[in-house]
């Protein structure tokens, strides 16, 4: 299978090069990349004046497969994670039942084979049933080529059963996912704790839920080696406390999602359940500092936490509903809209926080435009002007905050091992 990729602009993260380029590709890898290329080639995309990025790689999904595909399954997330650019999704445990075996990893691993050109990771779980209360057979995990472990959802409340799960997170070369929420001081909150919340009536969530969990595993990493990397910062002090732990020259890399950089809690609209997701969207001061924290780097990647959830759930209202929201489908394109076309963040700088920093952070031979790479590739087109349509998604999950909103920038092709998976 030979494809050619003509008339885009070659986005290379890896010795952050940005040119006009044609990209042959061969037998799944990258073959070369020239100003112009006249080889034949079994299909042929026109990605005139289109970024042609490494294709995209999400830390964070919920594919609730097994147990919950009501939900969402392998294939509709695969699909949705496509349609948005991502060439290769990491699936969260939280699953029923939940990925804390081998055999849950396996099954994930064929199914994902099967149904799907995305590329699925899945995480294991810190804790059996993810109960808190005893480890995970993480090192069985590891062996059946699991390459995360998290308790995402939740925190592990015990410092010393996580710190042991770290360790041996450490020994199998393991990255540890850690949603940080300490769970004793969340006392029924449903929104962020600030003037909006008490508005609405609603019971509020601090900032200090995060950022003592936040201190508290990165003291962790620090002591057993491990590699930590937080998942959803929302928190103007989380940012502070990455930047310091690197300054020290501990093992923490970050994230921070579409919907905390993009939307604060001042533009909750009414009792709207697709305004709620864990953490809550926060002050448009901890907005501003995590855009900073994006625009300087101390944080790493950019993520989705894609959480779909039935429309029956999300209709309860703020108070009953679940938490969560979908992204994969509107992740680049607020990337774009928010962070690169205000000048936050170069276009280079999305490429890095969207395929190249996940890559190095799991390990993956991924992330860069080079003669020799896997043709892991996405085409985004910036000019690109979209209305937000939830019944448009690929998704079974049409939870999203973002509906009726104006983006700029979007897919029109995502190319796995060297084939079309999606185009517009």
């Amino acid at each position: 299978m030979t494809l050619l990729i003509k008339n885009g602009i070659a986005v290379n993260p890896g010795d952050k090069t940005e040119r006009e380029a044609d990209i042959l590709i061969r037998d799944g890898m990258i073959a070369d990349i020239q100003p112009s290329i006249a080889a034949e080639a079994d299909h042929v995309i026109d990605a005139a004046g289109a970024y042609v990025m490494p294709g995209f790689i999400d830390m964070h999904v919920h594919l609730r497969d097994p147990g919950l595909t009501y939900k969402e399954d392998i294939a509709t997330g695969g699909a949705a994670a496509l349609h948005g650019g991502f060439t290769t999704i990491v699936a969260m445990p939280n699953t029923k039942p939940v990925a804390d075996c081998p055999e849950v990893i396996e099954y994930v691993k064929k199914r994902a084979a099967e149904v799907t050109k995305a590329h699925v990771l899945q995480v294991g779980s810190v804790t059996r049933g993810m109960l808190g209360k005893e480890l995970s057979d993480i090192r069985g995990m590891a062996r059946a080529g699991c390459i995360c472990i998290s308790e995402d959802g939740k925190s592990v409340m015990d410092a010393g059963l996580y710190r042991e799960a770290m360790r041996i997170a450490a020994e199998e070369n393991m990255t540890v996912l850690a949603h940080c929420e300490d769970i004793n001081m969340v006392c029924g909150g449903v929104l962020n704790a600030d003037a909006k919340s008490e508005a609405m009536g609603m019971p509020g969530i601090t900032n200090a839920v995060e950022d003592v969990i936040v201190a508290r595993d990165i003291l962790l990493a620090k002591e057993t080696g491990a590699r930590l990397h937080l998942c959803h910062c929302s928190t103007k002090d989380s940012v502070e406390m990455v930047r310091l732990a690197k300054e020290n020259g501990i093992p923490v890399t970050a994230e921070v999602c579409p919907h905390h950089f993009a939307m604060s809690s001042e533009e909750i609209d009414g009792d709207d359940a697709n305004y709620k997701m864990n953490p809550p969207l926060r002050t448009r001061e901890d907005v501003e500092a995590l855009q900073r924290g994006l625009s300087t780097d101390i944080m790493d990647v950019i993520a989705t936490d894609h959480a779909p959830h039935s429309a029956e759930e999300k209709a309860q209202g703020i108070r009953k509903a679940p938490f969560g929201i979908v992204g994969l489908e509107t992740a680049a394109a607020l990337a774009y809209t928010s962070l690169v076309k205000p000048g936050l963040l170069t276009v280079m700088q999305m490429a890095e926080k969207m395929s190249y920093n996940p890559a190095k952070i799991l390990g993956l031979n991924k992330g860069v435009i080079e003669i020799g790479a896997p043709a892991d590739l996405t085409v985004f087109d910036a000019k690109r002007e979209w209305v937000v349509d939830p019944e448009e998604f690929f998704s079974k999950g049409r939870n999203t905050p973002f509906a009726g909103r104006e983006l700029s920038g979007k897919v029109i092709a995502a190319i796995v091992d060297g084939e079309v998976a999606y185009a517009e």
